[in-house]
């Protein structure tokens, strides 16, 4: 059961720091974040370790300019989220298709 959403919007990322701001930003994540990948996969991870949260959902938005302009970037950033959602079963995260408004 997922009772808790969450918008990952990447409009206007340009590269890995803006990433990890809007991650940051945007999952209600500490500012304390390293920017670094395994930084914010454990970050996701402990999205579910929430006591009033049975279950997170992630909709990433707007992810296709960045994930052409910054192809291996993204690819990471996918591998990132795929990990986190395997460690932690209650996450589930889900990349919206076509243009938000």
């Amino acid at each position: 059961m997922t009772d808790h959403v969450l918008t990952l919007d990447l409009d206007g990322v340009e590269g890995k720091a803006d990433l990890m701001d809007r991650c940051v930003r945007d999952l209600e994540l500490p500012d304390r974040l390293g920017h670094n990948w395994d930084a914010l996969a454990d970050s996701l991870t402990g999205l579910t370790a929430r006591p009033d949260t049975e279950g997170v959902l992630v909709v990433v938005r707007n992810w296709m300019p960045y994930a052409k302009a910054r192809p291996e970037e993204w690819e990471i950033a996918q591998e990132v989220f795929s990990s986190a959602v395997d460690r932690a079963p209650a996450l589930s995260v889900v990349l919206a298709l076509g243009r938000s408004s």
